[in-house]
């Protein structure tokens, strides 16, 4: 946006500004054939975009240890935001230390920034969140909604913040909100069961084509006798295989491996076209 802030009338926010229905239809089904999550992610950002969201930060992570934040190595991060803003967000601890990530925690469905301010006003925020929403002031993250996905098991959990366009007032936004609130967490529900059925390698977390079929076929009940057999292969070959899918995965035994590798979605996945 350009110049002043733009006030975001009813008429435009209908339906989202320009997103008439066959385009939202046409998104969804665009969104739906997705194969990968880079392309799952930038039609979404597409998407927000055109709702006045144009900066966003999601996380996905199915090992969060009771209700606080997952290592970050196994955290699926997806932004746009500037790497002058995601790179100490990430690296100085404020994603740790933000408001709306302990609201979303704690919480499912959408909440307005507001929040914040109520809280401070309560004297329940801590020194850390007060310098992690000073950041945010700073880099002109200010007025936005976060939704909190609802957990599909204990150890599955997604959140996105939506910042909206810069200039516009939390007053403005939670106003909008009340007209297209509904479509926007649909929409965002709908981006957050996509990503999360789509395989995605965290940092250090990459099996190789020969990892994921061994794992496969334990899975399968097979013994390192049967699979080595199976590929025509020495035992300790399937074992080598076997002891780098555990090193890849952080796990302490096969079992753990195969968990994790499933979570993240890397066995049994089609090969791209």
């Amino acid at each position: 946006m350009e110049g002043a802030a733009q006030h975001i009338s009813p008429a435009a926010a209908r339906g989202g500004p320009d997103m008439p229905g066959p385009d939202m239809l046409a998104h969804v089904a665009a969104l739906l054939e997705c194969r990968d999550v880079d392309t799952a992610w930038q039609l979404h950002v597409d998407c927000m975009a055109r709702f006045g969201f144009d900066r966003m930060i999601y996380g996905l992570t199915r090992f969060p240890p009771g209700a606080t934040l997952a290592d970050l190595s196994d955290v699926l991060i997806l932004s746009n935001h500037t790497p002058e803003y995601l790179t100490p967000w990430l690296r100085d601890g404020f994603v740790s230390h933000s408001p709306m990530v302990r609201w979303a925690l704690h919480n499912t469905g959408a909440c307005s920034w507001r929040w914040i301010t109520e809280e401070d006003a309560r004297g329940t925020l801590t020194e850390a969140e007060r310098r992690t929403v000073a950041f945010n002031q700073r880099m002109g993250v200010r007025a936005g909604y976060t939704i909190s996905f609802g957990q599909k098991g204990t150890r599955h959990r997604g959140v996105i913040g939506l910042c909206a366009r810069d200039g516009l007032q939390q007053d403005e936004v939670d106003a909008y909100w009340q007209i297209v609130g509904r479509e926007v967490e649909v929409l965002n529900g709908l981006m957050h069961l996509c990503i999360s059925a789509l395989p995605h390698t965290p940092p250090s977390r990459h099996l190789t084509a020969r990892q994921r079929e061994v794992l496969e076929w334990v899975s399968e009940g097979k013994t390192t006798q049967d699979i080595a057999t199976i590929l025509g292969v020495t035992p300790a070959t399937v074992e080598k295989h076997l002891r780098l899918a555990r090193t890849t995965m952080g796990a302490e035994t096969t079992a753990q491996a195969l968990l994790r590798a499933s979570f993240f979605n890397q066995i049994y996945q089609v090969s791209p076209r």
